[in-house]
């Protein structure tokens, strides 16, 4: 990946925290921590709130809108924040700050994370990368269940049910995360929920079929994503549904 310049470390004053563009649709908060640089998302992962508007003393940053916290410095939870912020590696040449090289989504999602690397290698040759904008609708329910998703950056909304009987799925809230599990079970043809971009997504679709033929290759590699997706399913789905 090519290194993107963000701004210039006089852009962001000592203990003071700015929005820029990430490119690709992408907001980046740049905090400034006594003189340390650190870069996450920009939008609250609670609601759609810009964390630019929040309350920043150097060491914790806080949302004005429901007094979310986190440690500046690794981005961790603090308080009322049920989840962490999606960090972004800053890269610091002179005066200029620039967006770093990031890992594959592959690399840092729960599913996939510390398998083996031949196994992630062929998974990832069978990934098609979706640049998808905001509002633009990924699947509906009884659409095909044949692939799955993992998500690169933005926020995914998901929508379980139909018309008048429908229940508010959650969103992604991190790199990584990997949704429309449907395609990797049996007996899921067809989606029984909906999901939508709620802002400009960089996605990684992956075929179920492939996917598990390339697994079923590495048993120890399978054993493990197939145990944490139980544990995934069982953590978010099982109340309402399979995605």
């Amino acid at each position: 990946m090519t290194k993107r310049f963000v701004c210039r470390s006089a852009d962001v004053p000592v203990n003071a925290v700015k929005e820029f563009d990430a490119g690709g649709g992408r907001k980046l908060l740049v905090a400034n921590a006594g003189g340390d640089y650190f870069g996450y998302q920009a939008i609250c992962p609670h609601q759609d709130v810009a964390l630019c508007e929040g309350l920043y003393d150097g060491s914790v940053l806080t949302c004005h809108m429901h007094l979310w916290q986190w440690d500046i410095r690794t981005g961790a939870p603090i308080g009322l924040a049920e989840v962490p912020l999606e960090k972004y590696p800053l890269a610091i040449e002179g005066d200029s700050i620039f967006l770093g090289e990031q890992p594959s989504a592959l690399d840092v999602g729960e599913l996939f994370r510390g398998i083996a690397p031949e196994t992630i290698e062929k998974l990832a040759a069978l990934a098609q990368r979706e640049a998808r904008e905001q509002g633009s609708e990924l699947y509906r329910p009884g659409d095909p269940a044949d692939d799955f998703y993992v998500l690169d950056s933005g926020r995914v909304a998901f929508l379980i049910g139909r018309e008048d009987r429908t229940s508010p799925g959650g969103f992604m809230l991190k790199k990584g995360e990997v949704f429309g599990w449907a395609a990797l079970l049996d007996g899921y043809p067809v989606r029984i929920a909906s999901a939508r971009c709620l802002e400009a997504s960089a996605l990684l679709r992956i075929n179920g079929r492939a996917a598990l033929k390339v697994l079923e290759g590495d048993p120890v590699s399978c054993y493990v994503v197939m145990r944490r997706l139980a544990s995934l399913i069982a953590r978010y789905l099982a109340p309402s549904g399979a995605r």
